[in-house]
């Protein structure tokens, strides 16, 4: 924890050198990318509840999971970015609050991108029974067991936190994840959790890719729709490995700030800041909103507020299985 709350101070430090004007500076150098991806994501989640094709697919009903946790932890990370930036600290309790919920959050992405890569290993390996195997019902239930199981993380460090009585509710470092692992215990829980979690979702979703190259290689297998897996699958690893490396983020500063000038790690904080807290939570948006060809055209016209009207309805029709059109 010590070497988290003397990189914080060094940043801000940073901050209040350069004066108020670099302190409104790096604030909006953050907050702009962090707004431009909260509209993508939130036009994201409207567009994925807004067609009944959305509502009733399993990959679809998951990726909005994905992108509930993503966008919750891209608000709670600007907001700490800021208070942290802005030299205020909390109270234990409300510190707490805001600490548990992203933990909550941060753990449903990586087992949700386990379940859409079993639901992709069903797809091309088991595709006559895709239909019997991965259904909405069966879905609803793979995410309240999701959200339990991180529950359950989140009311285990409550335990923790709660057996360390606190003299003074006023915090004297500024508020983090790190800042509330109060005694060792804490902190062996959580390397522990990390370490099990990450672990255990690679080896799911390397074992899902494995099985997709391998039935990939079978005359019965569609070949387009294994090749489109298999793209899909090494995408979620990417991802699964941004947010293993966002668990690291404040190791990183600490490693950098032994060595550089104040201006200098402030620059280096905020470019590792946008790559792996900011830009992973919007990951999926983009490759979801991409890639798939139900997904593009609501989106794109969702995200033009539904201006020019024409164009997107005359030349980009969709249609889902059942040969309703879209928009």
């Amino acid at each position: 924890m010590a070497y988290t709350n003397q990189s914080q101070m060094n940043i801000t430090d940073g901050l209040q050198y350069q004066g108020l004007l670099g302190l409104v500076l790096f604030s909006t150098v953050t907050t702009v990318p962090c707004c431009v991806f909260l509209f993508i994501n939130g036009t994201m989640l409207f567009t994925l509840r807004s067609k009944p094709v959305f509502r009733e697919t399993s990959r679809h009903i998951l990726l909005y999971n994905l992108l509930l946790a993503d966008t919750v932890v891209l608000v709670q990370s600007q907001a700490l970015y800021l208070l942290s930036v802005c030299r205020i600290r909390l109270t234990y309790p409300v510190c707490g609050v805001l600490i548990m919920l992203t933990s909550l959050t941060t753990s449903i992405s990586p087992l949700t991108l386990v379940l859409m890569s079993l639901e992709r290993y069903v797809a091309v390996c088991y595709p006559l029974r895709h239909a019997t195997i991965i259904t909405i019902r069966n879905t609803e239930v793979a995410i309240i067991v999701v959200w339990a199981f991180s529950s359950l993380n989140v009311l285990t460090k409550v335990v923790l936190l709660l057996q360390f009585p606190l003299e003074d509710q006023q915090m004297k470092d500024f508020c983090g994840k790190e800042s509330m692992l109060l005694d060792p215990v804490s902190d062996l829980y959580e390397k522990a959790f990390t370490y099990f979690l990450f672990v255990s979702a690679g080896v799911a979703v390397i074992c899902s890719y494995i099985g997709v190259m391998v039935a990939a290689r079978s005359a019965s297998t569609d070949k387009a729709s294994a090749r489109k897996a298999r793209n899909t699958l090494l995408l979620h690893l990417v991802q699964l490995g941004l947010s293993l490396l966002s668990t690291i983020h404040n190791f990183l500063l600490f490693s950098i700030s032994k060595s550089l000038d104040r201006v200098k790690i402030v620059r280096i904080q905020i470019v590792i800041y946008l790559c792996i807290i900011i830009l992973p939570r919007c990951l999926s948006s983009l490759i979801y909103g991409i890639r798939d060809q139900i997904i593009r055209p609501v989106l794109m016209y969702n995200l033009c507020c539904h201006w020019r009207r024409s164009p997107f309805l005359s030349h980009i029709t969709t249609k889902d299985k059942s040969g309703k059109t879209i928009i």
